[in-house]
């Protein structure tokens, strides 16, 4: 009897703690992210802001603005239904084709590091290949949606998917940008998986697309260069291989605890890109370790969130948008910490929530409103509760039947 009494006893103490929701980690992961990134911004850009804008400040106040417009466009998305967006998607996805072919247009496109990635005038800037990103994971998700609702043939369901996610990498790879393109192929093989097609196609999707990044990779002179230092940094450290060598020696620096915040050497001109592409190569060095590794558990644990709320988005389309944004995220986070390490090749895909960026930022934040929100709507489903027992039902001579709790619909 003691025995029982405890274990009702511990059992009531757990059933007051309260459990989270999925899209409770996912806000508070994210939360914990844009700190992280804000504050690491600041520091890995202290002295590059000085010798472009005379303060070690302007950069970090610069994060501050985009942070600030990102946490809006988080806050809309949350808040909208994500199935309104769908009504919106032709014109998202039209237009947005549109601004990838303005930006290799001599006179509309910004030229900047020898790349056309933007369009906009002076300061005012957006990068249509960013944006592309959410276009692509909404209308693969509707189209895949709707075809099988209405019973469509699986070259129908996927065929146009890989026609428009087609012609955006042959536009994005012409800026060039070939690292977006690859997060753009990942996206479109994520959601052709979640459609539940046969295997063959999809290990013809992933042989295709390999062949095609393979071919992309050593078409361009420089871009042959940075996968030579890649196979063996060494070789060029003081060419296309010193991003990755100057990368490696501040993360061994950091050792476990780091020289502290703020205290990064590599930052002070050794290491180019520090506080965009090679953040977590800063972390490592002023936050050791035990930050490095924080980083990576955290967007691990929102990876596993996001897919999670996939699993219990409320109808098809959720599920598959879900899966879409998700992929896009924890490719991005791969590619990019990969390439820290020196495990992948340079590419210039930025660390989501964490590196310095405008359209960047806002976008993927807006994405992972829409996220949360798909996570809120499957969490959403009132449990039912049982019925209470007539005085007729309990002598006998009828029985109620049980209730059974209504479930979402699964993304497979």
């Amino acid at each position: 009897m003691a025995e029982r009494a405890s274990t009702k006893r511990s059992r009531q103490e757990k059933s007051l703690v309260p459990r989270l929701s999925t899209a409770s980690w996912l806000l508070i992961i994210l939360a914990a992210l844009c700190v992280i990134g804000v504050v690491m911004v600041g520091s890995a850009s202290s002295v590059i802001s000085i010798s472009f804008y005379g303060s070690p400040w302007s950069i970090f106040f610069k994060e501050l603005i985009w942070m600030v417009l990102g946490t809006i466009a988080l806050v809309i998305t949350i808040r909208v239904d994500y199935r309104k967006w769908r009504r919106w998607i032709p014109l998202v996805l039209a237009g947005t084709l549109v601004l990838l072919v303005f930006v290799l247009v001599p006179g509309l496109g910004v030229t900047s590091g020898g790349s056309s990635r933007w369009v906009g005038v002076g300061q005012l800037r957006v990068q249509p290949s960013e944006l592309m990103k959410l276009a692509l994971a909404l209308f693969g998700a509707d189209l895949i949606a709707k075809r099988q609702e209405n019973g469509a043939s699986v070259r129908m369901m996927i065929g146009p998917l890989v026609a428009v996610a087609g012609l955006a990498c042959a536009l994005v790879i012409m800026q060039p940008d070939l690292g977006t393109a690859m997060v753009l192929m990942v996206i479109t093989l994520a959601l052709v998986f979640a459609s539940g097609v046969p295997k063959q196609i999809i290990l013809k999707g992933v042989l295709g697309t390999t062949a095609l990044v393979t071919i992309a990779a050593v078409a361009m002179p420089y871009r042959r260069e940075r996968l030579l230092s890649f196979i063996d940094p060494g070789s060029s450290a003081s060419g296309s291989g010193y991003q990755v060598v100057q990368s490696l020696i501040g993360l061994g620096s950091g050792h476990l605890f780091g020289l502290g915040l703020g205290n990064s050497h590599e930052k002070w001109g050794l290491l180019p890109n520090a506080h965009t592409d090679f953040m977590f190569s800063i972390i490592g060095e002023e936050l050791g370790l035990i930050g490095a590794f924080t980083v990576i558990v955290l967007i691990g644990i929102f990876v596993l969130k996001g897919l999670r709320a996939a699993e219990q988005a409320p109808d098809r389309f959720g599920g598959l948008l879900a899966v879409g944004l998700i992929s896009w995220i924890g490719a991005e986070a791969m590619i990019n910490i990969g390439a820290v390490l020196g495990a992948l090749p340079v590419t210039g895909i930025p660390l989501p929530f964490i590196s310095f960026g405008g359209s960047s930022l806002i976008i993927t934040m807006a994405a992972a409103g829409m996220l949360i929100n798909i996570a809120r709507q499957g969490g959403a489903t009132p449990k039912a509760t049982p019925k209470k027992k007539s005085s007729r039902a309990s002598s006998g001579n009828a029985r109620t039947p049980a209730t059974r709790t209504a479930r979402p619909a699964r993304a497979r």
